[in-house]
């Protein structure tokens, strides 16, 4: 049954809400990214992954170093791949074309700027504390950066699916902590400063949200040609 031009007007208002909601909070993130950037640069971030190691690494114990391992492996190449094959699967074969491919998008896309800014900015890794070993430059943190576009965007296409609000509270919230945990169990290996962390879960936000501006126009305009019907 075609929606009265009422139900449409309110729609295209929240959309249009969204997608400016949505166009701030990648501004936002941006500029996040860019600050650590500079300050990378201008190497001002000592007091910050000071401050904020100081909070973590004395956490340190065997049984919570194998969570923490166990939580990494989420946010590595290969666990992160894992979760995109599967749920990029599920979703074609739910006939979600669409999110299907702009979730494989925010997954391998956020992987590939994160290899082309650690080239850019070329920070070593720290050397104290090292619970394993890890290769590679260190800012901005790959795991924190794909966690973010890859958990934040199966996330957000898991919510168009559920009309309950408790239930979409839950599930971004759950996310939410996995990606933070994920990030946290970086700095708690000695593999990322705290500010490789940050500025990693800044640029997948960034990459998230242009991703998820994309999908809601494609979906906006699906929703249009129907109407239209």
């Amino acid at each position: 049954m075609p929606r009265s031009p009422y139900a449409r007007r309110e729609a295209a208002a929240r959309s249009r809400l969204y997608a400016i909601a949505a166009i701030a909070l990648t501004v936002l993130s941006l500029l996040v990214f860019i600050k650590f950037a500079n300050e990378l640069e201008k190497k001002e971030l000592d007091a910050f992954d000071e401050t904020v190691g100081g909070w973590i690494l004395p956490l340190v114990h065997p049984a919570l170093t194998l969570i923490m391992k166990a939580l990494t492996f989420w946010g590595s190449s290969l666990g992160l791949s894992l979760v995109t094959a599967v749920a990029g699967l599920l979703l074609l074969f739910r006939r979600h074309r669409w999110e299907a491919l702009f979730f494989v998008l925010s997954a391998g896309g956020a992987g590939l700027f994160n290899l082309l800014l650690k080239n850019i900015f070329k920070r070593e890794r720290p050397t104290l504390h090292r619970l394993i070993e890890q290769a590679g430059y260190s800012f901005p943190s790959g795991h924190s950066m794909g966690s973010m576009a890859t958990y934040g965007m199966l996330a957000v296409i898991l919510c168009l699916f559920f009309p309950n609000k408790l239930a979409r509270v839950l599930l971004l919230t759950a996310a939410a902590l996995v990606i933070v945990l994920i990030g946290v169990s970086r700095i708690y290996l000695g593999v990322h400063y705290p500010s490789d962390v940050a500025a990693g879960f800044a640029a997948g936000a960034a990459w998230l949200l242009i991703c998820l501006l994309a999908l809601q126009a494609v979906r906006q305009a699906r929703r249009s040609r129907r109407s239209r019907r």
